[in-house]
């Protein structure tokens, strides 16, 4: 069944609820370098070798009490501190946040938003619509309120890793203002936590989608999706959820199209669980490596491009999981792919591809893989490369978007 969740009349950012988000980060900070030194002290004290098994449990004797002594203290003043940012709330709305807040707020929810969604931080984002960085209410009378010029052609934006809606404005262009413009569509802005598992996301804008379509206020005639880099790869996931779940909306998706997105992994991240992998070897470092595991689980989730719960429920030690199906582009959908090459111009040798934008491969942003199972297999006139460009310029260059009006016209 839908969530519920997008029904309920979206509630403002708030200055109240941003001061008391900060205030439980710096308490889960601290409790967490306390659990850092305590696994560190733990480990020297029983004197193991450099490779030797990493101590399990607390610190021993009158030194685990003065640990727990520390955290209990601090839960304590943090939990005193959330009650009065509460109730001091309503005066401080009276000033509203700065601009700058959405940003900062998508970029926390980016690197730990899992974390913020389970301790149910007020900084957690949550999953709506929006236009004009308006939050829409799934109801059709408040959809045609806010949506006076609605038609039957609609398109979803979907952004990318640690962004918000308000960011596909690029400069001083929009693609999604711009096709309102020149192709008629009513387009809309997903705005979620990046750092949740892409699956996660999935599913929950699936049920998203097939709530928007039962409500919109005329006959739906074509729904398209844009995703910028993650975005992509909400969007795929959630075609699997609709899949899975037999939703209704999937049968109205005409045509995706994927800027940057890493279908097949981003090396950065892969880099980086190696990383983790290394510190974890000696129980010295071991407790370095929570450090390493802040990332959050929708970085972690590019490694390999994961778009379904199983793709990370069982992964092993390389982050692939054992076994794992390909997840092939939905069947009846036009997929389109655009990489960015920071390159000047394509090579004389067509067969070799150029470098990258800086975090996503050709190879991957194209859908390509060595390994024909996994390929995407999109047709070579579904593919485009965006030369001298970068990750962030696919969203106002004027040669993407030149191609944006030629595969959605």
């Amino acid at each position: 069944m839908p969530s519920s969740r997008s029904a309920i009349r979206p509630r403002p950012a708030s200055n109240g609820d941003d001061l008391r988000g900060v205030n439980r980060l710096t308490i889960d900070a601290i409790t967490g370098v306390t659990d850092l030194v305590e696994a560190m002290h733990a480990n020297i004290s029983r004197l193991p070798g450099v490779l030797g098994t990493v101590a399990a449990g607390p610190a021993p004797g009158i030194a685990g009490f003065v640990y727990r002594s520390v955290r209990g203290a601090t839960r304590l003043v943090g939990d005193g501190l959330d009650l009065a940012f509460a109730r001091a709330a309503p005066l401080l709305d009276v000033v509203r946040p700065p601009p700058q807040r959405e940003a900062m707020v998508a970029a926390a929810n980016g690197v730990l938003g899992d974390h913020l969604d389970a301790s149910r931080n007020p900084l957690a984002i949550p999953m709506r619509l929006r236009h004009g960085g308006q939050a829409l209410t799934l109801r059709r009378r408040e959809l045609a309120a806010a949506l006076p010029d609605a038609g039957g052609k609609i398109l979803v934006l979907v952004h990318g890793l640690c962004m918000n809606d308000l960011q596909w404005r690029y400069g001083d262009h929009d693609h999604g203002a711009a096709l309102a413009r020149d192709l008629g569509y009513t387009p809309l802005y997903l705005h979620y936590n990046s750092g949740r598992h892409i699956s996660v996301n999935g599913r929950e804008f699936s049920r998203l989608l097939e709530q928007l379509l039962q409500r919109w206020p005329v006959p739906v005639e074509r729904l398209a999706i844009l995703g910028h880099s993650m975005g992509g790869l909400v969007a795929r996931s959630a075609c699997v959820a609709a899949q899975q779940e037999r939703l209704d909306w999937l049968a109205h998706l005409d045509r995706m199209i994927f800027l940057g997105t890493p279908h097949q992994g981003a090396p950065l991240e892969r880099a980086g669980s190696w990383i983790d992998a290394m510190i974890g070897l000696s129980p010295y470092t071991a407790p370095f490596a929570r450090l390493g595991k802040i990332r959050s689980a929708g970085i972690q989730d590019l490694r390999h491009g994961n778009v379904r719960d199983e793709d990370w429920e069982d992964a092993d030690a390389d982050g692939r999981a054992d076994g794992r199906q390909p997840s092939p582009l939905p069947p009846g959908v036009r997929s389109y792919a655009v990489a960015a090459s920071t390159a000047s111009a394509a090579r004389d040798d067509a067969a070799v591809l150029p470098k990258g934008d800086g975090l996503v491969p050709v190879a991957s942003a194209l859908g390509r893989h060595p390994d024909r199972a996994y390929d995407l297999r999109m047709p070579k006139t579904r593919q485009h490369i965006a030369y001298g460009v970068n990750h962030l310029e696919l969203l106002g260059d004027a040669g993407v978007y030149r191609q944006l009006l030629r595969w959605l016209g």
